[in-house]
């Protein structure tokens, strides 16, 4: 797996809370640097953090993924992609508005970021490394929430839904690119 296929996921991944950041953004009015940054490191903290933890799970079995690492990321990859497709549809604004409250952001972080602990466990497959694998994952969703309530303030909600299948595409792209092994 190459530093662009990480950055990738991390792109397609941090397209969840890019749509939350929107929300955010759109509450605000204006937009709040300290706001955008508390946003910001929420997301990109977790989305740093579950790979890490979903690594660890899988490696306790990375005997077997290994020789299927190209199925199991594909299966996973495109699961989470087509997930996020469907759901585009079905997207609100959460009614948290504007709140970064450590409560209200601790459950969007979670929710936001439960697709990377499954990108985590294919991580077990590859040889590479995963903490640094993480961090770019975490600075680019950290780059993109923070840019998304800056979109919010200026945009409204036109690219919400976008966003999602957006990122669900670029994951399942991915999972067919390791499938191929190309």
């Amino acid at each position: 797996m190459t530093v662009f296929d990480v950055f990738f996921i991390g792109v397609g991944l941090s397209m969840d809370a890019f749509a939350v950041s929107i929300c955010k953004g759109l509450a605000m009015k204006r937009f709040q640097v300290g706001r955008a940054l508390i946003c910001g490191l929420w997301f990109g903290g977790f989305q740093f953090l579950m790979p890490v933890l979903g690594y660890l799970l899988g490696s306790t079995v990375s005997g077997y993924i290994t020789r299927v690492s190209g199925i199991v990321a594909f299966i996973l990859l495109g699961f989470i992609g087509g997930k996020m497709i469907k759901e585009s549809g079905e997207m609100e604004c959460p009614s948290s508005g504007a709140d970064v409250s450590f409560r209200t952001m601790l459950a969007l972080a979670v929710a936001t970021s439960i697709d990377a602990l499954a990108v985590g466990v294919s991580f077990a497959g590859y040889q590479m490394n995963v903490p640094k694998a993480s961090l770019l994952i975490g600075c680019t969703t950290f780059t993109i929430a923070v840019i998304g309530v800056k979109v919010g303030t200026v945009f409204g909600d036109r690219f919400e839904r976008q966003s999602a299948v957006l990122g669900g595409v670029i994951l399942i792209l991915i999972g067919v690119k390791l499938l191929l092994n190309i």
